[in-house]
């Protein structure tokens, strides 16, 4: 019986003339090449050291080769194991006399290891997060104790939303530009003083105005860091041969960065009880921890930073909008993953300003600044959890949309219960609840997005997938705000998880389009004996 993938072979040009680029990158040798019959890329096959040729097969899941090696043109099947019939040798396969290592001025023995890339993402995101998340349990009280009402909370809130969306294509320009290192530094900056500037505004009474004009610098702070860091991770990942999924790493991060907003409103919500104004402090400080550690820790590699003209932005913008409108135009998949996170990340944007008044009036203290830093300290083990799920039920085969959907189900129905309950540890369990699913749906989504989008225009991409959640939020905050100061907090919660509902259909619809992005291949495959659904199977034992 003929192979049914022979259909996906394609007359391509290899990605190289005679080397193995991965490897070149890595500093490695590698024995034998192999060519991917549907796109050209050329790896090292399995007796060498890094197996190029088939971790390419895993992250794409094309499924033909043919050997690049001179005198051989036979041809293999990943998806079936089996040999097919030989096609016409390459021109361009390297000479029988070349040697097989790279070139000594290509080796990179002195660069970095995908573990030291990842171990500084960690660092990077940890305290970066630790820093944010000293104010983020505080936040609202701190604005109600500087004159604003609930209303004119959400509003300062919505103006730093905004921020965001005003600015992330062109923060995302300049790491597409400039670099991604170079983007994560300003940010850095910029958010140190912005945050010393809410203090000041604080103490001087400068009213919804003076904090909403603050709030949106605060957003420009931010804004040069979605992306920008992620987008390092994967390029810098790339150029050092990292062959594994992301989605452990993602979801490891998450908990890195849980376990730093555990430490971070527990101490907020600590000095907070000296004087609000105390963890904002401590948030600039650490920020300058966080900037050391990425100016060493941070090479740019994998990406090479062009000079931009300040004059040129605004063409940059639009053609970095039009790009990024032109990929979801074209990406179904990438268009309902948006979609998902417009609605949902709108929702919590405001449910996690609204908890910290409404959860202290259930327990019958709202000057109990010490149980909103434990709470949030709650809410960050319970993200850990959900991003412990999503570590665990990745090591399997099965579908990205599986996981979002049953997540965003008891996500929305939580929400609901937050709403009709008048019992503070009820209200407290359902939202631990509701925060967890959040914890599975972010990685997950995260992944499925980066195996969508390419390497040049990563970074934008993700900002203006950010931008548009953002602006998702502005309004969200906005009419739920005025919802809790019309009727009430509870019933923006009713409001809220009830329009999420939308979430649903999405995920439904995406799932429907069976995109490659959506099936995950679990680092359990050769237990499994492969991945059926994704066309990942158990490879034999030849020399591919």
């Amino acid at each position: 019986m003929a192979c049914e993938h022979l259909a996906t072979v394609k007359d391509v040009e290899p990605s190289s003339p005679d080397a193995c680029p991965e490897c070149v990158a890595r500093g490695d040798g590698w024995v034998n090449l192999r060519v991917c019959l549907e796109c050209g890329h050329v790896g090292c096959c399995n007796a060498s050291k890094n197996k190029h040729a088939t971790a390419h097969h895993h992250s794409t899941g094309h499924p033909v080769i043919q050997s690049y090696m001179p005198g051989e043109a036979w041809r293999y099947c990943y998806i079936d194991d089996a040999m097919l019939p030989e096609g016409a040798p390459f021109r361009g396969a390297p000479p029988a006399d070349e040697p097989v290592e790279p070139i000594v001025a290509a080796r990179r023995t002195d660069g970095p290891t995908p573990k030291a890339i990842i171990r500084a993402y960690y660092w990077i995101a940890g305290t970066y997060t630790l820093a944010a998340s000293c104010i983020w349990g505080v936040n609202t009280l701190f604005l109600l104790w500087a004159g604003l009402d609930i209303f004119e909370v959400f509003i300062a809130n919505t103006a730093y939303t905004i921020g965001t969306v005003l600015f992330e294509v062109p923060t995302g320009v300049l790491a597409d530009t400039r670099g991604r290192r170079a983007s994560f530094l300003v940010g850095v900056i910029v958010l140190l003083i912005t945050t010393l500037a809410y203090v000041g505004v604080a103490q001087v009474g400068g009213g919804i105005i003076a904090f909403s004009l603050v709030s949106v610098l605060v957003g420009l702070g931010f804004t040069f860091y979605s992306g920008a860091v992620e987008a390092w991770l994967v390029d810098a990942l790339e150029a050092t041969g990292y062959d594994g999924t992301l989605d452990p790493i993602f979801a490891r991060s998450s908990m890195v960065t849980g376990f730093a907003m555990v430490a971070g409103t527990i101490g907020g919500g600590a000095l907070g009880m000296i004087s609000l104004s105390v963890p904002y402090v401590v948030r600039a400080a650490v920020l300058l921890v966080s900037f050391g550690i990425a100016w060493f820790a941070m090479p740019e590699i994998g990406f090479t930073p062009r000079a931009m003209d300040l004059r040129r932005i605004p063409a940059e913008m639009q053609r970095v909008t039009m790009e990024s409108l032109t990929a979801a135009r074209q990406s179904a998949p990438l268009r309902w993953l948006v979609g998902v996170r417009l609605v949902e990340w709108g929702f919590l944007m405001w449910a996690w300003y609204a908890w910290q008044p409404h959860f202290l009036a259930l327990w019958g203290d709202p000057d109990a600044v010490w149980l909103a830093g434990l709470l949030s300290a709650l809410m960050s083990l319970s993200m850990i959890a959900g991003n412990g799920i999503v570590d665990v039920l990745t090591r399997y085969c099965g579908r990205r949309t599986t996981l979002m959907g049953w997540a965003m189900a008891i996500e929305i129905a939580t929400a609901i219960g937050v709403g009709l309950t008048s019992n503070f540890w009820v209200a407290v369990l359902l939202f631990l609840v509701m925060i967890g699913t959040a914890g599975v749906v972010g990685p997950v989504r995260s992944t499925s997005i980066h195996q969508l989008v390419s390497k040049e225009h990563r970074a934008s991409v993700l900002s203006f997938d950010s931008m548009v959640s953002s602006a998702g939020g502005a309004f969200e905050q906005t009419g739920l705000g005025w919802i809790s100061k019309m009727y009430s907090i509870p019933a923006g919660f009713l409001v809220g998880g009830a329009a999420s509902v939308v979430v649903l259909p999405m995920i439904a619809l995406l799932r429907r389009l069976d995109d490659r992005s959506d099936f995950i291949v679990g680092r359990t495959r050769e237990k499994q004996r492969g991945c059926a659904a994704e066309g990942t199977p158990a490879i034999g034992q030849l020399d591919t």
